[in-house]
């Protein structure tokens, strides 16, 4: 399929703000940047309840934003991670999204505001996204959450927070997590799959980005095969909690979607994959621009509440 128009206009609308490219900026820069555009998320909505906490980690605290859903507990619960290369990106970022998602899933969302890189870099965001895990669990009650219907989830590098959480989880034991919902993940940062080849320039999302994003959030070349940064090449991945995997047809992560969900369909996890055609990277943020945004917050909806049994 041709690239979407909506997704066209805005890679116009773009190229017309003369951004410079990443490898330009620093990394305050870019975050200054992208702030602006959350508001592309569309309308505001509302919902019962809005509270931020502060939650401890190594070294210092992180916040996390929990949205509850109206009605009566207790009720399932997302654990999100937002985008952003590990670079930027924030609370506010993935605010509008998260709201949507817990009117239409009528779930406690909980996101996020792990500590972004090359301040904080890896494992320090892998770290801060299992202590929020954790946190989760064990102070689910509070918030009219499940502790028993933990869900965790991310949109790109977020999504590959996720996915790394959920491989914690089983290795450490717990908590305990019945789904993962992965928005075009990050899951080899080897940077050399055919989709980067096909649309790692004009799409978004470049090559040269991810670049940048990986010498920001790695110490050394070496960690791109640790498993905790690229979990597709994990030796197994049996007994993960069931996924939904959305990939964009016009993104340079695309592949590597495709090939987890593969993976976890060969060790016999339950998968539903789906790649959006004309789609680009990071299309879930822009629903309020983006059609085929705002039909995946309803699969990603439908989906927690089909697993949560909702």
């Amino acid at each position: 399929m041709t690239l979407d128009p909506q997704a066209a206009a805005f890679l116009d609308l773009i190229k017309s703000g003369g951004t410079p490219p990443l490898k330009m900026m620093t990394p305050e820069e870019s975050r200054a940047l992208f702030a602006q555009m959350h508001a592309l998320g569309g309308e505001i909505e509302a919902v019962a309840q809005v509270e931020d906490r502060h939650i401890s980690v190594p070294d210092g605290q992180i916040k996390v934003r929990i949205y509850r859903p109206e009605g009566e507990g207790p009720f399932p619960i997302l654990v999100f991670f937002h985008g952003g290369g590990y670079v930027f990106g924030d609370l506010e970022t993935v605010d509008r999204p998260c709201r949507n998602l817990t009117n239409a899933a009528r779930s406690v969302v909980v996101s996020v505001d792990y500590r972004l890189s090359p301040e904080y870099k890896f494992p320090v965001p892998v770290e801060d996204g299992y202590a929020a895990l954790e946190w989760v669990s064990n102070q689910a009650s509070t918030f009219q959450g499940d502790a028993s219907r933990i869900a965790v989830g991310g949109d790109s590098a977020g999504g590959n927070l996720a996915a790394v959480v959920a491989i914690l989880a089983q290795e450490r034991g717990g908590p305990t997590i019945v789904s993962q919902v992965l928005l075009y993940p990050v899951t080899d940062f080897s940077c050399n799959s055919n989709s980067y080849k096909e649309n790692g320039q004009g799409y978004n999302l470049t090559e040269e980005d991810m670049l940048w994003f990986r010498k920001h959030y790695l110490g050394s070349e070496d960690d791109i095969q640790n498993v905790y940064v690229s979990p597709l090449l994990a030796n197994s991945l049996s007994g993960l909690p069931p996924a939904l995997i959305l990939t964009a047809q016009y993104d340079p992560l695309r592949d590597e979607g495709a090939q987890y969900a593969a993976r976890l369909k060969d060790s016999g996890v339950s998968v539903e994959y789906e790649c959006y055609e004309g789609m680009i990277h990071g299309f879930f943020w822009f629903a309020g621009i983006l059609d085929q945004g705002k039909h995946a917050i309803d699969r990603v909806a439908n989906y927690l509440r089909t697993v949560s049994g909702r």
